[in-house]
């Protein structure tokens, strides 16, 4: 009895040491990446592996990859305008100054002379044409500024260069014409006309001269080859003659 057990219990013993050596020892499975690679030539490489697989030392030394700065977008505010808002209220009205200091003194001005020549005279005759020109004396006077007029000869004579305004008035009479220039020297420049009328009428003329001292102007009537008068009367006057000085120009 004791002999079958202990062969028994011996059978047992090697049994546990035979069995890895008829079925091997159970090992860990690999996986199918491990297996595919098992399986491929030396040179192969497949399509998912690393191109340049590091090996151990040079995973050691490797440099760590570059990481990328953050960037964080910066907005301007000051640029974005938005539309202009409503005018403020005006404000209150700031207190008044200090006066300041008195200025310096100008430069004395050049001195200012005026010059003055003016006349008016009138007619209380009527006046027919003759074979010649007539001229046309006054036999009144109502200004006369230093006697530049000439009641002898109803010239008046320019005493300064300068702009001269003359003006003439006349009455014309019934059924003859009125044909009277204002002369400048010994040159008509403008005529005074009328046409015959059953009417007797006031008529005027007036013009302006640039003259020189000695420059002379006067009236006269035309002579006769029409009939031709001014009327006037010894109660009202009909016929007056005006200038006077406008501008005297500086030598």
């Amino acid at each position: 009895m004791r002999v079958i057990m202990g062969t028994a219990s011996l059978g047992s013993i090697w049994a546990v040491f035979l069995l890895p050596l008829v079925f091997g020892v159970p090992t860990e499975e690999p996986t199918f990446g491990e297996s595919v690679a098992s399986h491929l030539p030396k040179n192969c490489q497949r399509c998912c592996d690393p191109e340049d697989p590091l090996s151990p030392a040079d995973t050691v030394n490797a440099v760590p990859p570059y990481v990328l700065p953050e960037v964080r977008p910066y907005i301007n505010i000051t640029i974005l305008k938005g539309k202009p808002g409503k005018n403020g209220t005006r404000g209150d009205r700031g207190s008044q100054g200090i006066k300041g200091d008195k200025g310096q003194a100008g430069s004395p001005g050049s001195s200012c002379q005026t010059h003055y020549s003016a006349f008016s005279v009138g007619r209380k005759t009527g006046l027919h044409s003759s074979e010649n020109f007539l001229s046309l004396l006054f036999d009144r006077v109502f200004v006369n500024t230093d006697g530049h007029f000439d009641m002898a000869t109803g010239r008046f004579v320019a005493p300064l260069r300068g702009l001269y305004f003359f003006s003439l008035n006349v009455h014309s009479w019934n059924y003859k014409e009125t044909y009277v220039h204002i002369v400048h020297n010994e040159q008509a420049v403008v005529i005074l006309y009328a046409q015959p009328s059953e009417r007797s009428i006031m008529q005027s003329q007036s013009v302006m001269l640039p003259l020189v001292p000695g420059d002379y102007v006067w009236v006269r009537l035309f002579k006769r080859e029409r009939e031709n008068g001014i009327y006037s009367d010894d109660m009202d006057t009909y016929i007056t003659f005006s200038g006077h000085l406008i501008k005297a120009e500086d030598n």
